[in-house]
């Protein structure tokens, strides 16, 4: 079989698509000029290369002959990788869930030629089904809609537009305050699980943002029912099948209310988010289950994302073709008899839950492995000491991953994209000194230094290299990981560049009228929605781009002192204020950077000559620590003054001399030298957590 106009497209998805006897186009300009030229509408499809449900209608409907000559013949069809255009899919996700109140991949919209959405929906399937009807009685619906209801569908593509404008500006102006953010906190605690974790019911995203959030509420004001929602959450994803037991890192989401049936795909974003949430309540709480955890993620991204040269690839798919539906990630009970033998094999059994919760709706007698018992359970089960439970459970998941290892593994998508290499090169050098992991914070620098000399030092970053996106996510991870960066190496080149980026974002993102950063470059044009701004302050699930950039702005801020920076920080947050505290759960990124603002930073400073072994353990140790709005400050002979607040300036003395500081706005506490009084004293800053706690 011959390709269509895909099987050039830098996008893995797309590429996918290339055999398919549709003729599809990419988005751009080309295809619309194709419909108004043949007075056609535009199917657009967007979805995505790990999607599970975007391959069965791929199979389903795509790839159905007669269908896709129904389709050449009546509409032009461009196909949209959700990744690759994150602009396109925010837009036509927002117009979509207007019409049916739902949204998600496959997206299926219909258009046009002027490239405004008139109808749309998700999958639809080949045969009419639980009272919906199939994929072709939509097409066919469509285009005699298309034909004799001109003026319906113009209407109807006004409307949308209307509406749309008010859901992509949320902008909402007003002053947060403490109490604004204790009430957000309330609010985020009444979406809570209380039993099993998270936040609603099912399905179950992980909200890494929002834990982050709550972290910083419990470092200020810590109480039993936010240590519970935290706890339950992190228990029952670390111990669900939400997590790869065996390979490590997360997956999407879980379909069930107890963290145990995933989604399988694993994505970069998320990953990277989920890596810093587990490792700084870790730290925090000094749980070295959690810190398994985020070790585990970090194996995981080495193992199946990293790139020779440094850089992660995108995502990890769910399935291994068509028909699949995480066969790679689930046992059966033979499979597992297959591997281990006697007591292995039922202890295994019984550790993993094999046959019991964890069984697939679809096939039953395929499993996903999750935490059924904990160890002290399974040596009163088999009347064995824990020890020797524990050295069993060692070896068991060690066959079982070699095992799994040997199995055709699902497709990984290599594409670099600056954004999500920039969020796992700032959580790896986030959680590598948490977890004493050198090779993580490598890592991480080695993404950071690609991501630079491919992107340039000038404060330009494309999604892609070599393409102009203007997307405002790309600038804005890239920053908030270069300070990253800077607070591990003490490299002022990293602080330059994240000035650099941050000044050109505000140059060619900034509302000047409402306020807000737009979430694509103003001189960026795009057909159709691409021209409604869009200033987004709800988290996607990942972190939102402007809650990102407050974070941002607040650090810079904390370590030049330049005054424009604190301005812009408290610009951003006043002009989302009106709405952000509101939303509490789908906004914490932005509550992260109101909570820069409302409250003082914990600086931890380092003094003494660069490459004393001392002064790096104090550094280190610092690192490792997780303090809510922390900046930690290498301060050596030369250090620029101007760079530190007055506090900190009376410490130059000290620069000379190795010593470390904790200061709390302006208070700061007795120089020490010594590493473990050091470790203790960061322990004393938050309440509750001190040498008892």
């Amino acid at each position: 079989m011959g390709t269509n106009r895909l099987g050039e497209a830098p996008s893995a998805y797309l590429r996918s698509a290339a055999h398919q006897p549709v003729w599809w186009h990419a988005w751009g300009p080309e295809p619309f000029a194709e419909a108004r030229a043949t007075d056609r509408p535009v199917l657009l499809d967007i979805g995505a290369v790990w999607c599970h449900w975007c391959h069965v209608m791929d199979e389903e409907s795509y790839e159905n002959p007669s269908l896709a000559e129904y389709l050449n013949d009546h509409f032009v069809c461009v196909k949209v990788d959700r990744d690759e255009r994150p602009d396109v899919d925010t837009r036509y996700q927002r117009a979509v869930q207007v019409i049916t109140r739902q949204g998600g991949w496959p997206l299926t919209g219909f258009l046009t030629p002027d490239a405004e959405l008139f109808f749309g929906g998700t999958y639809f399937p080949p045969e009419p089904a639980h009272g919906r009807p199939s994929f072709r009685q939509i097409l066919e619906r469509v285009a005699e809609v298309w034909r004799t209801e001109r003026g319906r569908v113009a209407d109807q593509s006004r409307a949308l537009r209307e509406t749309l404008s008010e859901y992509l500006d949320e902008t909402a102006s007003g002053e947060v305050t403490g109490p604004a953010l204790a009430d957000a906190g309330h609010r985020i605690l009444a979406a809570a699980d209380r039993v099993h974790g998270g936040f609603g019911q099912s399905p179950k995203f992980p909200h890494p943002a929002t834990l982050l959030f709550l972290l910083h509420r419990w470092c200020d004001a810590p109480e039993a029912t936010l240590k519970g929602v935290i706890e339950r959450t992190l228990d029952g994803m670390a111990n669900g099948g939400f997590r790869d037991l065996l390979g490590g890192g997360f997956h999407r989401y879980s379909v069930d209310e107890r963290w145990i049936i995933p989604h399988f795909e694993k994505m970069a974003s998320d990953n990277a988010e989920l890596l810093t949430a587990f490792a700084a309540a870790g730290a925090l709480f000094r749980r070295p289950d959690w810190l398994d955890a985020a070790g585990d993620a970090v194996r995981w991204i080495g193992d199946v994302l990293a790139q020779p040269g440094g850089g992660f690839g995108a995502s990890q798919d769910a399935d291994r073709g068509p028909g699949d539906d995480g066969s790679y990630f689930t046992w059966s009970a033979e499979e597992i008899r297959g591997v281990l033998s006697g007591t292995d094999a039922d202890l295994a059994m019984a550790r993993y839950g094999v046959g019991t919760d964890g069984r697939m709706p679809h096939d039953p007698t395929r499993n996903v492995l999750f935490h059924a018992a904990a160890p002290e359970e399974l040596a009163r089960r088999f009347d064995l000491p824990v020890a020797g439970i524990q050295s069993m459970l060692t070896r068991i998941e060690a066959r079982l991953r070699t095992t799994r290892l040997a199995r055709p593994s699902p497709f990984v998508d290599p594409t670099a994209y600056a954004n999500w290499n920039a969020m796992l090169a700032g959580a790896l050098l986030r959680a590598g000194p948490a977890l004493s992991s050198d090779t993580a914070v490598h890592q991480g620098l080695d993404a950071l230094e690609r991501l630079r000399r491919e992107h340039g030092s000038d404060g330009r970053v494309s999604h892609l290299p070599g393409i102009a996106t203007g997307l405002l996510d790309d600038p804005v991870q890239s920053a908030a990981a270069a300070l990253d960066a800077f607070e591990v190496t003490g490299e002022p080149g990293w602080l330059e560049w994240a000035r650099a980026l941050m000044e050109r974002v505000w140059e060619h993102h900034w509302d000047g009228e409402r306020g807000g950063f737009l979430d694509v470059a103003r001189d960026r044009p795009g057909e159709g929605l691409l021209g409604s701004p869009a200033k987004p302050i709800q988290d996607s699930p990942n972190g939102s781009s402007n809650g990102v950039a407050g974070v941002t702005l607040a650090r810079l801020y904390e370590h030049t002192r330049e005054p424009r920076w604190r301005e812009r920080h408290r610009a951003l947050v006043n002009a989302f204020g009106g709405l952000g505290s509101h939303l509490g759960l789908f906004a914490s990124a932005y509550l992260l950077a109101a909570d820069w603002l409302v409250h003082p930073p914990v600086h931890l400073v380092i003094t003494g000559p660069q490459g004393n072994t001392l002064a790096d353990l104090l550094h280190r140790r610092a690192l490792a620590a997780f303090l809510p709005r922390r900046v930690i400050i290498r301060l050596v002979p030369g250090t620029d003054p101007a760079r530190l607040t007055p506090a900190l300036r009376a410490l130059e003395p000290l620069a000379g001399e190795v010593r470390a500081v904790a200061c709390v706005g302006d208070h700061c506490l007795a120089p020490v030298a010594d590493p473990e009084e050091w470790s203790a004293r960061l322990r004393s800053i938050v309440p509750g957590t001190g040498a008892g706690g």
